[in-house]
C-alpha cells in the first residue's frame, strides 16, 4: 500500500481586507503575488505594491497602496487601538485632505 502524500499546508491567511483601501479583489489579487498576511503585507515597499495593482489592469490602478505597509504593519502587531486612529484619517487608504 503506497504511503499517502503529504498534505501540502494551507498558508497562514490574515483578512487584508480590515486594511483601509483593500476590499475583497485586491484582497485576492494580493494574495496571487503571495502576500496572505499582515506581516507580509507590511514587509512590502509601496512601489513593489505600486507595480502588483499597475499589472492586473486599468480596475485596479486607481487603489493607492501608500498606507498599506503601515497599517498592515499595526494588524500584524495587534496593535487594533492605533490602527482604528490611523484608518479614521483616512480614505480609500491614504489621508484625507
Amino acid at each position: 500500500m503506497a504511503a499517502a502524500a503529504a498534505a501540502k499546508p494551507e498558508p497562514e491567511h490574515d483578512d487584508l481586507t480590515i486594511i483601509e483601501g483593500i476590499g475583497p479583489k485586491i484582497e485576492e489579487l494580493l494574495n496571487q503575488h503571495d502576500i496572505y498576511t499582515f506581516a507580509r503585507l507590511a514587509d512590502n515597499e509601496v512601489s513593489d505594491l505600486e507595480t502588483i495593482l499597475r499589472g492586473a489592469g486599468s480596475r485596479f490602478q486607481t487603489a493607492n497602496p501608500e498606507t498599506w505597509p503601515r497599517q498592515a504593519r499595526l494588524a500584524a502587531n495587534r496593535d487594533w487601538t492605533r490602527l482604528d486612529a490611523l484608518k479614521a484619517q483616512l480614505q480609500g487608504g491614504v489621508r484625507r485632505p
